[in-house]
């Protein structure tokens, strides 16, 4: 172990402490809750990063998930074309998201469907829920809706919707923080293609970040807004809700389709909606600090949103533990996230490990700490989408809405500092031995 996993392991702390900095009732500390989530965060880290034979696992996730892309790669092929292919494959036209990534974002959604609807995939997260919440002093509401996020996204409310109109404010945050601070199944494919040149085993380190989140995203939470109230399922997980609403296992594939062609569009429309509106706000402010800039020092320049957000992140990069020399690029794709979304952040941290300006290690910390939906445009998505399923809470929704940003914010570092403090360069975690 050397200072810069020192390093990581004191970012965590820091981020502990700012969490409790910033949390409503902090004579309320609930003890229990960080201790209990903080040893399964580390507990976890320890088997991933620390425990020779899940190399071997991580290594099978990854291939797994190639053969599923693949899978779904040979349909977009179908359809597109040479549109479809992938640089250096011959043939193709360069790289392309909407034909070349969203399409698997369709095929893992009809996986997941057909999983649910088999009985799988509720079984496990209830089996998940119930190893957490007991000790964590959680409801079992709130920890099954935060467990299948990994699985779900926006839809894990779905899961716990009679309880939705009952919860207590902190449950409430934790449901939004775990939505916000992990990245669902359905769209893992989406940023194993953005990583995996530089990355080859980014696939199952994707998986393991989410998980690592959850346990983060618990504690962050609790110590913003402590529970102070007694919530109605607490000491019992609920039965899962019925999410896939079919009668029969094509039904779930035709639902896992639509459902994944929703998705996929939607990212499209995000990214293209963003983009464009930081672009038209640049060209505002872009004009007025060059004019302020050039009156006052007599030399222009210019600022953009991204700047601004970098300069607001800063301090949370230099939390991670990096070299001294990748803490701006660790600041911009923290910021960038925030404004852009993480699929811009992924694409520019592949970009900068090509350039040389981040190392093997700052790659692996970055892709767990930027491992979240914790952008602007998701907070409007999970906040509507749950309280469409729980009118009478809107208000109450609406009001945690930039809390739990600023909780699945501190989660998602917390989660790469414990990474940055577990890794020093072990074989067989970046590329395969």
């Amino acid at each position: 172990m050397g200072w810069l996993n020192l390093y990581s392991l004191g970012g965590a702390v820091v981020c502990i402490f700012l969490a409790w900095l910033t949390s409503v009732r902090r004579r309320a500390f609930p003890w229990r809750t960080v201790l209990w989530s903080g040893a399964l965060l580390v507990g976890m880290a320890a088997v991933v990063f620390w425990w020779p034979p899940f190399r071997q696992v991580l290594l099978w996730v990854n291939q797994a998930v190639t053969v599923l892309i693949a899978a779904a790669d040979e349909g977009a092929r179908f359809l597109f074309g040479p549109l479809a292919l992938s640089p250096p494959a011959s043939g193709s036209i360069g790289f392309i998201i909407a034909f070349q990534v969203l399409p698997a974002v369709v095929f893992f959604s009809v996986v997941t469907a057909f999983l649910y609807y088999v009985g799988l995939l509720p079984r496990v997260v209830r089996w998940m829920a119930r190893a957490v919440y007991r000790n964590l002093r959680l409801s079992g509401a709130e920890t099954l809706a935060a467990v299948s996020n990994i699985f779900l996204g926006v839809e894990s409310a779905l899961m716990v919707r009679p309880y939705l109109e009952r919860m207590t404010r902190s449950e409430l945050l934790l449901i939004l923080t775990s939505g916000l601070a992990t990245i669902a199944s359905t769209v893992l494919a989406f940023y194993v293609r953005l990583l995996e040149s530089v990355f080859p085993l980014i696939a199952g380190h994707l998986i393991s970040a989410s998980f690592l989140s959850i346990p983060a995203a618990i504690l962050i939470s609790k110590v913003l807004y402590p529970e102070t109230e007694t919530p109605e399922t607490m000491g019992r997980v609920p039965e899962v809700e019925r999410v896939v609403p079919a009668e029969h296992w094509m039904g779930s594939i035709i639902w896992g389709a639509w459902e994944g062609v929703r998705l996929g569009v939607g990212i499209g429309a995000l990214l293209i909606g963003m983009l464009g509106l930081v672009r038209l706000v640049d060209l505002g402010l872009g004009g007025i600090t060059g004019w302020v800039t050039a009156h006052v020092t007599g030399t222009r320049h210019v600022w953009t949103l991204r700047d601004l957000a970098t300069v607001v992140a800063y301090p949370l990069g230099l939390l991670l533990g990096l070299r001294p020399d990748e803490w701006s690029a660790a600041a911009q794709l923290i910021g960038e996230r925030w404004l852009l979304t993480e699929v811009i952040s992924y694409q520019d941290l592949a970009a900068l490990v090509r350039e040389g300006r981040v190392s093997p290690r700052g790659l692996l910390v970055l892709s767990y700490a930027l491992c979240g939906f914790t952008h602007v445009a998701s907070v409007a998505i999970f906040v509507g989408g749950t309280a469409a399923l729980a009118p009478a809470r809107r208000d109450d929704l609406a009001a945690l809405s930039w809390r739990a940003l600023w909780a699945a914010t501190l989660a998602t570092v917390l989660t790469g500092c414990i990474a940055g403090a577990f890794y020093w360069g072990q074989p067989g975690l970046i590329q395969p031995r």
